[in-house]
């Protein structure tokens, strides 16, 4: 447990606050800073629901969406590695609704009206879409030791054409944009054999816009095409990515076949492997950063709500008292963007910051202006004041807890053993291979290092650093590369090699040209025979006697 403020203050700021932990301070800020401000300018019926108790202590969340048969449902069945209730697989479009895949003691299935009144789960404000969505949105809970760390959501396989859009009974991009604003990663999942971006598809994923940050994508199904294949469709697919993610960034792709099934085409098994640990990390390291993006989002969150508040207040502002209001409220619409611009002057304020301006206005058009809250600067101030200082202090908080406990990662099913035994991905390659080899194996190839040893006119047995680097520099790696090697290779720090350090030292020349990272320290199991260290040596040495014990 961690207090708000040191020992000596007894935990407790100046307004005589105290918060035992990060998840209570940021639950505290925001009904007593924020929510007021929420409440007062309206902001939940523009934007997101008012925040609950369950939001700031739920489990890290990870959203699937993608098109139909992509793999989103058998993407959780490979990170589980057991199947969960209602999960349903096939080429055709199978799963028609949510599935919140949580942990429970018990295996079963929690519909969504039920759902949606537990105070313990963060999915009561989903009641706004009514039963139409409801009828579609379950729980999955089972005992699974992955779903002890996050939780794992899973949505309808997503169709081309008008209909489905139509007939779904809720709003489906709104359901999506709800769930963006909640969970901790959004994965976009593709298959190489689908790369087009439906009309719905494009709808849902612009849903996130403002959540940037949480989304991966992952090229499922990978195996299924060659490398030249591959090429091409990983190229396809930035670019149809690129019309749809308007950042400046490239949004991070995971190539690989997320299934428990042979490779169809291994020429790119290591790619694959190398790709799935990049995934795995980036996952498992979603608790260790659950406390900091709460805090992101609710930073996020203060400075709309924020800027909402001045839009709201400006239209009061501008409303007359008797006559003509009507004719004033659809002039402001549709003055809304020059609006936007003299706020931003005025205030000081981001053009980021503002919500989107053809959506403001039409919802702005269900509302009567006059009865509008005027800017109460209190407010403002309140939510200015706990960004300023506040925040630094849960900051603080978070690298604490951090240094004090043990980094918190998600464990069990696939996650489980993916580094470790002869299968974890480098086992055997590179700097490891010959680990576990009762033979130096260096001394494979020590007779071809030889021949270029004994022409480069070793002295007494060694080559001078001259000699060498003229040797070392064939292989046209960098300076600060050799340089590594040679005080890798040069166990003695005497400034030659023998014939068995210049082996050494051809040996991670290799490795570095294989495309494998050099160790920080030499293995043992490359360290030159010559230069090992021999048990009965370390015996003597520990006994030895000190000249100044010897007198008297």
């Amino acid at each position: 447990m961690f207090n708000w403020m040191n020992q000596e203050q007894g935990g407790r700021n100046r307004e005589g606050e105290m918060y035992q932990t990060v998840t209570e301070g940021l639950q505290t800020l925001y009904s007593k800073k924020l929510l007021p401000l929420e409440e007062t300018y309206l902001f939940h019926d523009f934007h997101s629901p008012a925040l609950e108790a369950a939001d700031f202590q739920s489990k890290p969340m990870v959203l699937l969406v993608g098109q139909y048969s992509t793999g989103k449902t058998t993407f959780i069945r490979y990170l589980l590695e057991q199947d969960f209730p209602g999960m349903r697989i096939g080429p055709e479009p199978t799963t028609d609704g949510f599935i919140a895949v949580m942990y429970g003691e018990n295996e079963g299935v929690v519909p969504g009206n039920a759902l949606v009144v537990d105070p313990k789960k963060p999915f009561r404000k989903l009641n706004a879409f009514g039963n139409s969505f409801l009828n579609r949105f379950i729980c999955s809970q089972m005992p699974n030791q992955v779903l002890q760390s996050i939780s794992i959501i899973d949505t309808p396989g997503i169709l081309s054409g008008e209909k489905q859009r139509i007939s779904r009974g809720y709003d489906f991009s709104e359901v999506l944009r709800w769930f963006g604003e909640r969970v901790d990663r959004i994965i976009l999942l593709f298959d190489a054999h689908k790369l087009d971006i439906s009309d719905e598809f494009s709808e849902a994923i612009k849903a996130f816009k403002g959540q940037d940050d949480k989304i991966r994508v992952v090229l499922n199904k990978a195996d299924q095409v060659d490398t030249q294949q591959l090429m091409r469709v990983y190229g396809a697919l930035m670019w149809s990515l690129g019309k749809v993610i308007n950042t400046p960034e490239v949004v991070r792709v995971y190539l690989g076949s997320f299934w428990a099934k042979p490779l169809q085409n291994s020429d790119n098994r290591r790619l694959f492997e190398a790709e799935t640990q990049d995934l795995f990390r980036d996952i498992q390291s979603l608790p260790r950063n659950a406390a900091l993006r709460k805090l992101n989002d609710l930073i996020k969150r203060a400075r709309l709500a924020k800027v909402h508040a001045y839009i709201i207040s400006y239209l009061k502002k501008e409303m007359p008292s008797l006559f003509g209001r009507e004719k004033k409220k659809e002039e402001l619409i549709m003055r809304l963007p020059e609006i936007y611009t003299l706020l931003q002057r005025e205030h000081h304020i981001s053009p980021g910051d503002f919500p989107n301006v053809t959506k403001m206005q039409d919802q702005l058009q269900h509302y009567d202006f006059s009865k509008f809250p005027s800017l109460k600067m209190k407010l403002i101030e309140s939510v200015d004041k706990m960004l300023a200082s506040k925040i630094a202090v849960l900051m603080a908080m978070i690298r604490e807890e951090e240094s004090k406990q043990p980094p918190a990662m998600v464990m069990g099913g696939a996650f489980e053993g993916s580094q470790d035994g002869p299968f974890g991905q480098g086992y055997g390659e590179g700097i490891s291979a010959g680990a576990d080899a009762e033979d130096w194996i260096v001394s494979r190839d020590k007779h071809r290092y030889d021949e270029i040893f004994y022409t480069l006119m070793p002295v007494n047995g060694k080559i001078t650093g001259v000699n060498a680097k003229k040797e070392m520099m064939n292989s046209r790696l960098p300076n600060t590369v050799l340089g590594k090697i040679w005080k890798l290779a040069d166990c003695d720090r005497d400034g030659m090699l023998d014939d068995e350090e210049f082996a050494l030292a051809q040996h991670l020349i290799k490795v570095k040209l294989e495309g494998y990272e050099l160790p920080t320290d030499l293995p043992d199991h490359l360290v030159p025979p010559s230069h090992r260290k021999k048990p009965h040596h370390v015996v003597l040495n520990k006994f030895k006697v000190k000249p100044e014990q010897r007198r008297g």
